[in-house]
This record gives structure tokens, C-alpha cells and sequence, in this order.
């Protein structure tokens, strides 16, 4: 097995992005509007090129220096085209997984639906096309996997920000299958139609209700009272960066424990499995209900959760109180059922199974799939080509 090569966990980690107020710039929205004339086959005609884009096309001198001018800027570079491919693969093998069987997620693996555990699910898959990554040749793989983990966490911290600070990034749209993917559509983000000030370049996702923005400011009886309920609604950006940092232990923890899950065998692989989207519930033992009129175990409490010791929110291991902080209510939703759901344990040994088979069977795909269709085209315009083929399989099979 290739061993697991250091990659930056992004620069969206080491140095977070300051986003302060929206930036009052004014983009203009590129989808078709009702009041656009369609041609004779109902279609909306295509854009018409500029003046600029005409004249450099009709001049041989002029395309030349533009052409010379975007090589060395890097336009067209390996590195580029693998960043613009990975940003396909990120957004329809990754980040959309969560939302494609929700139910087995939240229902089977009792994860609530909240960012957390989309992080975990998106998580868990960007390993998992990690994996065939590594496989790719020189520097390919390098740049492909550094690309995706660019991608990723640079969509978790918008997505953060969302969360915590809401308003100061504009909500994204529903997504738009691809003008440049030629029978093999996959869907891109769509424009906001409202000239919105920051466009992502990442999907949205349904599995998770991110919290309402601030009403607007007509809603206030003054402007210092709507500044103020601004303020109050967002968490300062040291929160943030913090955050960001536990995000970042949380990735390379799973990438640690799956890699040797795959080294070892399928009971290591099933113990990472527990232990990364399962929650570890049931680590401290599992509390029955009472029968018979026998009382209930008080050493085993009826809420426990598994407490992270390294790094994140314990700067002092020496000076916690484990127990008690076991038994706190952290509002995550991922805890040890409690007594009178203890049954649900009677199915984690199949659950662990159907997860185990999921990531034998999908990383024996990929392994089978030819490197150039992991590449693609690797021409400008057509990086989303291909990605249909490369899709997960179902949970259950």
C-alpha cells in the first residue's frame, strides 16, 4: 500500500479568510431570464462575444501574446487543470454524498442532520477517492489530491461561516447541469439571479438546515438596532479559526484510522468505521432498562458521548474530568442511545459490515477504472466530463 502523503490541509486552515462584509461588488447573473428571446427550438441563443474577444480572435499577433500571457499565469498549467477536476470530483463524489441517501445516514447510522455530520459523511468520501488518487502517476496524484483537499475545506469554511455567521456570505442556489459536459451532464452551481456579491463555487446541500440570516434592515426600528442584531448573531472570528482547527484534527484523524483499517483487515477498518461515523456510542458499556424491578446500573448513565482528548477544545487533559464531561449535553446529537433504545446496538454489527463492504467494493471500482478517465479531457472548458462514471455506488447493495 502507498503511504498516506502529507498534504496541506489547505490554506483555508492555516490562514482562515477574513470575511468581514459582503464585498460590494455586483456580479451579474448568467442564468436565462424570462425575458431573454429564445430562438425558433425554444434554446436561449448563446452569448455574444465582446468587442475585446473579437478583436483578439481576428488578430494573429494579439491571440498569440494573449495565449503566451495565460501560459505564463499559469492558465492551462497541469496544476491548474488538476485544481479545475478536482473541484468536479469534490462537488459530485463528495460533497454531495450526504444528500444522496440521507436516510441511510440519519436513520441507520443516527447521525442528526446537522454540519457536523455532513463534515464527517463528506469527509469519510474525500478519503475514500483519496485513496485512488494516491494511485495516480507523478505529480498527477500529488496535484489531484492537493486540489481536492484545497476544495474541501475551503466549501467547509464557507459552510462554517453560514453556520456561525450568518449574512455575511449570501446563500448558495440550486445547481445547473453543465453546458461544457457534452452528454455526460453533471450539475454546477448556478449563479445567484439577485447579483448576489460572492458567488461559490460549491453546491448546496439539503441535509442539513443552515440557521436564517438576519432580517433585513427595513425590519429595525433603527439602524444601531439592526448593526447590534447583526453583531449578536455571529460568533466572533476567533471561533472560527478555532473551529477550523478541530475540523482539520477531525480529517487527518479518519484519513489515519481508515488508512490502517485498509492495512490491517476488516476488523480495523470496522473499528474506524465505529469509532469516525458511528460515533463510538456504546465505548463505556450500554445501559439496559430496568425489568423485573431490578434498578438500572447507575454507574452507566443514561447520556454519555465520547469526548476527543487531543487538541480542539481540551487544552489541559491532566485537569478534566472525563466523566463528567461525558455526561454533558453537548447538543451535537451523537451520544449513546439511551436505555430504553439499547436495541438499536443489536444492528451496528451488520451496520459495521455494510460499511466495511461499501468501502471494499468502492475502493476495488476506482481501482479498476483506467487513470485517464480519473484525468479526464484535461482541457479548459471540459474538466466536468466523465464524472457520471466515477459516481459511488449505492450504501446496500
Amino acid at each position: 500500500m502507498v503511504p498516506r502523503p502529507l498534504f496541506r490541509a489547505s490554506s483555508a486552515v492555516r490562514h482562515v479568510r477574513r470575511h468581514r462584509q459582503p464585498v460590494q461588488i455586483r456580479f451579474t447573473s448568467t442564468l436565462p431570464s424570462k425575458d431573454v428571446p429564445k430562438d425558433a427550438s425554444g434554446q436561449t441563443p448563446a452569448r455574444q462575444q465582446s468587442w475585446l474577444t473579437q478583436k483578439v480572435k481576428s488578430n494573429p499577433v494579439l491571440y498569440t501574446i494573449f495565449l503566451g500571457l495565460a501560459r505564463a499565469l499559469g492558465y492551462g498549467s497541469p496544476q491548474q487543470l488538476a485544481n479545475r477536476r478536482a473541484l468536479h470530483l469534490y462537488n459530485h463524489l463528495c460533497a454531495k454524498r450526504a444528500d444522496e441517501e440521507p436516510d441511510f445516514w440519519k436513520n441507520e447510522c443516527a447521525l442528526p442532520p446537522t454540519f457536523q455530520s455532513w463534515f464527517t459523511i463528506t469527509n469519510f468520501h474525500v478519503w475514500l477517492l483519496t485513496v485512488r488518487l494516491r494511485s495516480l502517476p507523478s505529480p498527477h496524484g500529488t496535484q489531484h489530491i492537493q486540489g481536492l483537499i484545497d476544495h474541501f475545506f475551503q466549501d467547509v469554511e464557507e459552510r462554517l461561516r453560514y453556520v456561525l455567521q450568518p449574512g455575511v456570505l449570501p446563500p448558495r442556489s440550486p445547481s445547473q447541469s453543465s453546458p461544457n459536459s457534452r452528454g455526460n451532464s453533471t450539475p454546477l452551481p448556478q449563479v445567484r439571479a439577485d447579483n448576489a456579491s460572492y458567488i461559490s463555487p460549491y453546491l448546496p446541500s439539503q441535509f442539513y438546515t443552515p440557521p436564517s440570516t438576519v432580517p433585513p434592515p427595513d425590519t429595525f426600528p433603527s439602524p444601531a438596532a439592526y448593526a447590534k442584531a447583526q453583531k449578536r448573531g455571529r460568533v466572533p472570528e476567533r471561533v472560527i479559526v478555532r473551529q477550523m482547527k478541530i475540523l482539520k484534527e477531525q480529517w487527518v484523524g479518519l484519513g489515519m484510522s481508515m488508512d490502517l483499517g485498509l492495512v490491517r483487515g476488516d476488523t480495523e477498518l470496522a473499528a474506524a468505521v465505529w469509532r469516525n461515523l458511528l460515533g463510538a456510542r456504546g465505548a463505556a458499556g450500554i445501559g439496559l432498562p430496568n425489568e423485573k424491578g431490578i434498578k438500572a446500573d447507575e454507574t452507566r448513565p443514561a447520556f454519555r458521548r465520547s469526548v476527543n482528548l487531543v487538541g480542539g477544545a481540551v487544552d489541559r487533559v491532566d485537569k478534566l474530568d472525563i466523566d463528567a464531561e461525558e455526561m454533558t449535553d453537548d447538543q451535537s446529537g451523537v451520544h449513546d442511545f439511551p436505555p430504553q433504545e439499547s436495541d438499536r446496538y443489536i444492528s451496528y454489527p451488520e451496520l459495521m459490515s455494510a460499511l466495511v463492504t461499501y468501502i471494499r467494493r468502492e475502493t476495488q471500482r476506482l481501482e479498476a477504472v483506467a487513470d485517464s478517465s480519473i484525468f479526464g479531457p484535461r482541457t479548459v472548458g471540459r474538466e466536468g466530463e466523465g464524472i457520471k462514471m466515477l459516481r459511488w455506488g449505492s450504501l446496500r447493495q
